[in-house]
């Protein structure tokens, strides 16, 4: 079966999560909590593929005219700082004024020059009034030109702030227009992007032949498994399966997981933890498979639920620290649709060096509890089933309308070991603020 297969690609990609993030930096982990994260990166459905590709062409068509209406507003904002525009017309009025106050000055430094020869041409004879006359002359023409020069100063400092002005201005149209131009390549990007996604997801969902969609009302709750546990034991606890929807599922799929890490990082699971499953159809213990599913569960009538026997042993040398299991399921019908439960439920419990005394200890609850709403279809499934997504993803939300259909629903056993990791990194946080 064509899910089956996408399993193991599913799971392969996934079993890299781990030491992937485990390399991020500590302050990446505290940045959200589980719930969020796993809110912020849920795939898309077709449907909401649609619509951000309607919502990009929109945004790009929009784009588009803002650039049309901006090439006209840059021609008119240049030309008119080259004319009418009220800084060109002061740019202009104080260039005219500065060529004015140049003028005044070579007149004035003209009238010095002629004061001094007046006087260098005095006959020696000449008089007591004519000598004074002259002295005079050049102390007037020396006064105008020293007056002339600070006016042209000030005019050639007003003409260069009146020009900056008009520079600036034209500085501006052309970033305005600049980032109107960058805003089209952007929203072209979006859009490629986002046709494509869509274009990708139909392929997927049209080579797969299914339409997967969330499924609140499929739940998988875990009971009796204890918050602590102890090195060199094993503890039996019970999964539940519930179709609190009114359809029929010809097929349910359960996944589980469970995973240790301590202060060091994440461990060799499969080295300390043996997980094993039994159903009333399978009544033999049975190794949780490497895809990390457990296809005992059969087919669930609306309203009807199966439970699963788990068992799960710690090897005597399992060190001291943390433990997670990772909980979903998934549904399969003959006609191709399909669906699972919103995300992963996580259950957290402490590991024990052997030898310990476990201590008081209690049922793990899914992390965060939260009880789903009933689906509204008169079933009303015995015992409350808890389908809180805690992890990055969910099985159902990837549905053959997201962009990674291809693997439909087997994305459950990828949440299951990359939800592991998650919180892993999460844990090494804890440690080393402890």
């Amino acid at each position: 079966m064509k899910i089956r297969r996408a399993l193991a690609t599913a799971v392969a990609a996934a079993v890299t999560a781990p030491a992937v993030l485990l390399s991020v930096t500590p302050a990446f982990a505290d940045t959200k909590p589980a719930a969020q994260t796993q809110e912020k990166q849920s795939k898309p459905t077709i449907k909401d593929l649609e619509k951000a590709a309607a919502e990009a062409k929109k945004a790009y068509d929009k784009a588009v005219q803002a650039k049309a209406d901006a090439i006209v507003l840059l021609r008119e904002t240049l030309d008119a700082l080259s004319s009418t525009h009220p800084l060109a017309v002061a740019a202009t009025a104080a260039e005219q004024a500065a060529k004015d106050a140049a003028a005044a000055k070579t007149t004035a430094d003209q009238a010095v020059i002629a004061a001094k020869a007046a006087i260098e041409a005095l006959p020696t004879d000449a008089t007591e009034e004519q000598k004074t006359a002259a002295a005079a002359a050049l102390s007037e023409a020396e006064a105008t030109a020293a007056t002339a020069a600070t006016a042209k100063t000030a005019a050639d400092t007003k003409f260069t702030e009146a020009e900056k002005a008009r520079q600036d201005a034209r500085v501006a149209a052309v970033q305005a227009y600049s980032a109107v131009d960058k805003a089209l390549d952007d929203a072209l990007a979006a859009k490629i992007a986002a046709d494509a996604a869509l274009a990708q997801a139909k392929k997927e969902a049209e080579e797969e032949g299914q339409d997967c969609e969330p499924e609140n009302d499929l739940t998988a709750e875990v009971t009796g498994l204890p918050t602590k546990l102890v090195a060199g034991t094993t503890t039996a606890f019970s999964l539940r399966v519930t179709n609190g929807s009114d359809q029929h599922m010809d097929e349910v799929i359960a996944y589980a997981g469970v995973h240790a890490t301590d202060k060091s990082g994440l461990k060799d699971t499969g080295k300390f933890f043996r997980l094993q499953w039994s159903t009333k159809s399978s009544p033999k213990w049975q190794d949780l498979s490497l895809d990390s599913y457990i296809d005992g569960v059969g087919a669930l009538k609306p309203g009807a639920r199966a439970d699963v026997k788990m068992r799960l042993t710690l090897d005597k040398a399992t060190p001291a620290g943390n433990g997670v299991a990772f909980i979903a399921a998934d549904f399969f019908n003959e006609d191709g649709s399909c669906g699972g439960t919103p995300g992963a439920d996580m259950y957290e419990f402490d590991v024990k060096a052997a030898g310990s005394k476990p201590g008081k200890t209690e049922d793990a609850k899914p992390k965060p509890s939260k009880t789903t709403k009933p689906g509204g279809n008169g079933h009303t499934p015995q015992g409350s089933a808890s389908a809180t997504p805690a992890t990055n993803g969910s099985l159902a939300t990837t549905g053959s309308s997201s962009a990674t259909t291809s693997i439909a629903l087997a994305g459950g056993a990828a949440v299951v070991l990359g939800a592991a990791a998650v919180f892993v990194v999460r844990r090494r946080k804890a440690g080393s603020d402890a």
